[in-house]
């Protein structure tokens, strides 16, 4: 029963989100092939809420979740790509689980395993979708895109804010015990860290976007130089994709009609490049970097401005361990994973690495009062 409860809320939480992701897409094609998405785990959702009813006629049929609401709430803020990723890694586990339970039970594996995962591919060729052809990369260079810049230094600006500065404070006080010593270690930490993050995170969006847009500059020269053979390497690509040859030669002629469209496609395509992602800005990633690399690097810090002596220690120790919960949690928003696995996980490779710092700081004290 407890894992047919799993199933029934993993099926209306991916119902859910599929359908916010059809409400937040401007293109009306993407739009449909989500809302159709979230027509077929609704339908999921049905068939498990039927199970349960014939062991639990009283069962209610619960909502979203608190993390499919929250992972609908920051999309807002950071755009709703990211949410792609949770639901690939859903829809991968889902097939896994299937394949591991046939291979048990000596059932023939039918290939239709991972049905879930490649669905949207699979729709984009149904005819009676209304959907053109041209879905195929209109989707694809989405899904690619999976993950704003923002979002990724945020959650990793935090994580490592509070480990490294944590591990800091706990060697400082190995060392030297002092109050001063510690609140200046903290805060010398924090803004190295924080400076250094968004440096680093600044000078790999920015690198990124340079490469990507010189790429996209060599096929723009390719195609004004030699429009008849990137049109065949276009219809090649479609056809390894599975379509038809002829198919594959009418879209291609079809997505050549527009110069600008046939760039879009080629870079898509060819390079793997969503031009829309150029336009992630390396500074909102340096910024978002610095400013969550910071307020994980404050937690273990804060306790010594207001507290002195033992009390500002375990005071420390706890707001640092409590946020690495907590920062594990998070995590699972977009690994899907277990809230309560992720966090312990988080608590116990931060205090391990605190530690080591602390023991190592003790042993350096001792050295030098040596």
């Amino acid at each position: 029963m407890r894992k047919l409860k799993q199933q029934l809320q993993t099926e209306i939480d991916t119902a859910y989100l599929y359908q916010k992701l059809s409400e937040n897409y401007n293109d009306e094609l993407v739009s449909q092939v989500f809302h159709k998405m979230s027509e077929i785990e609704e339908h999921h959702a049905r068939k498990v809420l039927k199970k349960i009813h014939a062991f639990k006629p009283d069962f209610q049929r619960p909502g979203p979740s608190l993390r499919a609401r929250v992972q609908n709430k920051i999309a807002q803020y950071f755009g709703y790509e990211f949410i792609l990723a949770n639901l690939a890694t859903i829809e991968s586990q889902v097939s896994k689980s299937v394949i591991e339970k046939k291979l048990a039970s000596g059932e023939k594996i039918t290939g239709f395993e991972n049905v879930h995962f490649n669905i949207i591919q699979n729709l984009s060729h149904q005819k009676n979708l209304g959907l053109g052809g041209n879905l195929i990369s209109k989707f694809e260079g989405k899904h690619k895109s999976v993950g704003g810049n923002e979002l990724r230094a945020a959650v990793l600006g935090a994580n490592d804010g509070l480990v490294s500065n944590m591990s800091l404070v706990m060697g400082v006080m190995g060392a030297t015990g002092g109050h001063n010593a510690i609140i200046v270690a903290g805060i010398a930490g924090l803004l190295a860290g924080s400076i250094s993050m968004a440096l680093g995170e600044w000078l790999s969006v920015q690198s990124s976007r340079e490469l990507y847009q010189r790429q996209v500059e060599i096929e723009a020269e390719e195609l004004e130089n030699s429009p008849e053979e990137e049109m065949k390497e276009l219809e090649l690509l479609y056809q390894a994709k599975g379509m038809a040859a002829a198919d594959a030669k009418k879209l291609a002629h079809s997505v050549f009609e527009n110069k600008e469209t046939a760039l879009d496609t080629l870079v898509r395509e060819e390079l793997g490049i969503d031009k829309e992602a150029l336009g992630g800005s390396a500074w909102k990633a340096a910024i978002a970097s610095f400013l969550l690399f910071s307020f994980g690097a404050i937690i273990p810090v804060f306790p010594f401005f207001f507290l002195t002596g033992s009390v500002a220690t375990y005071t420390s120790i706890i707001a640092g361990t409590i946020g690495l919960f907590m920062i594990g949690v998070s995590i699972t928003l977009f690994t899907g994973r277990s809230a309560l696995y992720s966090g312990l996980r988080q608590v116990i490779f931060g205090i391990i690495a605190a530690s080591i710092t602390y023991g190592i700081g003790r042993l350096i004290g001792v050295s030098l009062a040596a």
